[in-house]
């Protein structure tokens, strides 16, 4: 006896579904309607939601999470709705889970595993696949150990052990041996990653990051004709694109989108996703994206910072983008409720709306800005002979003045300063352009 692929158990594709959510004083409600987000992943994942249930609670009860005459209110509310699946969105434990689903005799998932599902529905790529099945062995692991212990009785000497017992550590051996597998493949996936992203380190890099359903894409289809997909739900983006974004009057820079964070996303997937969130660690600036029609955007703008603080980005620096002002009948107290409640403030921030093309050319402009902070003004004298020297600086630097002068070139230009050490390595003395290591 084994239990089901943890894939095919979450599948909650046009099922009847009941949500439940539980308010604890550590994992307070943020609004009146605290389904809100639950809802909008159970329809991302293709649930018919039919019924919803809330409770408040100082701690949790040990074996069900909810109070018994919750349970009683659950079990009564599945039958009137036929529901076929209790999504909760609270991480639930393997004994409260099992207990749940003899009380009201259907499935039971949690936050976690739905957020889990939608994962594995959406990656497209390699990578996006293995870290998506990495996440979900790692999840389901720990509650692998505990399915068993109902069959501790036959625990026993010499020709006593339980077939129970066997199966498990059967299971528990393929299961680990697959997950050691799978970040293997994955370290090998992020070497790739990691020297691609790097490869570009000569280059302007700009990536997008967010809570889901900000409008990423949008703005990264707004800035660079990208034709990134597009759509009105939670997660629809998992992969990282990378596209030129050419900044009028300045030059070009490469625009990355990635995958959007949530509140509470599990942090065995944000270390599953590294290769594909080694954009956003490795961009010289990032444009945070909020949507700023949201009630909940400031809660939604910590929630990513807190992300960013485990991927050690949170210093990066970053131009908070409002986005979808179209919605708004005034855009001004979005601004100010930001600078008010935030307690970390912005440097910079920047209104507009990817869908009607407002503020773009304001947000280039901000973007410039700080990118230009790293450029350096710079004459150089340069032996004719070095085509080296004088081919990388044609292509990698704005030239603006360049004259003959006997066997040396004389070269007025602007570069970033990261390029330094490169351009001393071809024997040209750059003063000033030296890069500190940590650049």
């Amino acid at each position: 006896m084994s239990r089901p692929d943890i894939r095919e158990q979450q599948t909650v594709h046009h099922e009847k579904t009941v949500l439940v959510g539980v308010e604890l004083p550590r994992r307070p409600w943020i609004s009146e309607d605290p389904l809100e987000e639950l809802r909008g992943l159970a329809t991302s994942a293709g649930a018919h939601v039919v019924g919803e249930l809330t409770q408040r609670r100082q701690e949790i009860q040990h074996g069900t999470y909810i109070g018994k005459g919750k349970v009683e209110e659950l079990s009564h509310l599945v039958e009137m709705t036929d529901a076929d699946v209790i999504i909760f969105d609270n991480e639930l434990t393997p004994a409260q889970t099992r207990n749940l689903e003899t009380a009201t005799k259907i499935k039971v998932i949690d936050r976690s595993e739905l957020i889990l599902d939608i994962f594995a529905s959406r990656a497209r790529t390699t990578a996006a696949r293995l870290s998506v099945e990495l996440a979900q062995l790692e999840y389901s692991l720990p509650r692998l150990k505990q399915m068993w212990t109902h069959l501790s009785r036959y625990k026993g000497g010499i020709g006593l052990r339980g077939p129970g017992e066997t199966q498990l550590e059967e299971d528990r051996r393929l299961v680990t041996h697959r997950i050691q597998d799978l970040k293997k493949k994955l370290h090998d996936v992020e070497a790739r990653k990691e020297r691609e992203v790097r490869s570009r380190s000569e280059e302007h890099t700009v990536s997008l990051v967010g809570y889901t359903n900000a409008g990423k894409s949008s703005l990264m289809n707004a800035l660079t004709d990208a034709g990134a997909y597009v759509e009105d739900k939670l997660f629809s983006t998992l992969e990282t694109r990378t596209r030129q974004w050419k900044i009028k009057d300045w030059g070009k820079v490469l625009l990355s989108d990635t995958v959007g964070f949530i509140r509470y996303l599990p942090h065995h997937l944000v270390a599953s996703f590294k290769a594909t969130l080694e954009e956003a660690r490795q961009a010289r600036l990032l444009l945070h994206v909020v949507d700023a029609s949201n009630p909940f955007l400031v809660e939604h703008i910590k929630a990513v910072n807190a992300v960013l603080e485990d991927l050690d980005c949170l210093d990066k620096p970053t131009i908070l983008v409002l986005n979808k002002i179209d919605r708004l009948p005034d855009a001004q107290e979005a601004e100010q409720r930001v600078a008010h409640e935030m307690e970390r403030r912005p440097s910079r921030l920047v209104c507009v709306s990817a869908r009607k093309k407002i503020g773009l050319d304001q947000l280039a402009e901000a973007v410039a800005s700080i990118l230009s902070d790293d450029l350096h003004d710079l004459h150089l004298t340069i032996h004719s002979g070095n085509g080296k020297a004088l081919a990388y600086l044609a292509a990698h630097a704005e030239i603006y003045h360049q004259e003959t002068d006997g066997d040396h070139i004389k070269v007025d230009c602007r570069l970033p300063k990261v390029l330094g050490p490169r351009l001393e390595a071809m024997g040209v003395h750059a003063p000033g352009l030296r890069a500190s290591p940590a650049e």
